[in-house]
């Protein structure tokens, strides 16, 4: 497939490039630049869509971004970079000749990685897995508060690739590994921990986490959502590492 990925350039992005190419899929980026294979927001606004068979929208600021005071200002980026981006892809969509068949829109906040080959890895760092496997291989700290929040496995770009290449699959595929629904801070400090053979000795008090991300990012972090991915796992999807477990075990190897 033709596949356009607004967002492309970013971690999920890149991430779903690899894996998207691997299975020999062509992909185009719309990003703040042109470039090769990539065309920017304005030419996307100004000429529409390239032709292809699928749209995926992953564009967006990173609302856990420790650099950004959580502000009017930044709310207002967080919220305009995926609500613009996507109406601009959409009407980009409607009014295409041959509109692409597939149209895929990525929302929510992944706090581990995306695999464009084992589910939780990727060559690239950055996520919310560096900064724990930082912090316990550094023999500090692993977990935020002990007891909560619900944290899910979150996995991503599988998932959409799925979605792109399966005919008539509609509605929302919920990412988080089935066997690790509720997993909590304290619980992934010790699976962590377990599979670096390093001891997780401190946790990172909730004052701290509101000092640094603010207090309406911090409940991201300290409180969680119960999801099981019933629609993603009847849809055919096949979780490479269903348990928490595994997956780290995988990442440290």
């Amino acid at each position: 497939m033709r596949v356009v990925v607004g967002g492309g350039t970013g971690f999920v992005g890149r991430a779903l490039t690899q894996l998207l190419r691997s299975r020999g899929h062509e992909v185009t980026h719309i990003s703040r630049q042109g470039g090769k294979d990539r065309i920017s927001w304005e030419e996307l606004s100004h000429s529409g869509l390239p032709l292809c068979d699928a749209v995926v929208n992953l564009a967006g600021e990173n609302v856990l971004n420790p650099f950004c005071r959580w502000n009017d200002a930044f709310c207002r980026e967080v919220i305009s970079s995926r609500v613009e981006t996507t109406k601009t892809l959409a009407k980009a969509i409607a009014d295409a000749e041959q509109p692409p068949h597939a149209w895929v829109l990525v929302t929510g906040v992944g706090y581990y990685r995306p695999s464009p080959t084992a589910e939780y890895t990727e060559d690239s760092p950055g996520g919310d897995f560096d900064f724990f496997s930082r912090l316990v291989s550094s023999w500090e700290a692993a977990a935020l508060t002990p007891g909560s929040p619900a944290r899910g496995v979150v996995v991503r770009s599988g998932i959409v690739c799925h979605a792109l290449e399966s005919e008539h699959l509609q509605g929302i595929l919920n990412g988080v590994a089935p066997s690790s629904p509720y997993t909590s801070n304290g619980t992934f400090a010790q699976e962590l921990a377990a599979a670096l053979g390093r001891p997780a000795l401190l946790p990172v008090p909730a004052w701290a986490v509101r000092a640094v991300f603010g207090a309406e990012r911090a409940v991201m972090l300290l409180e969680g959502q119960r999801v099981v991915p019933k629609h993603t796992l009847e849809s055919g999807y096949h979780f490479i590492f269903p348990d928490l477990s595994g997956a780290l075990k995988d990442i440290v190897a």
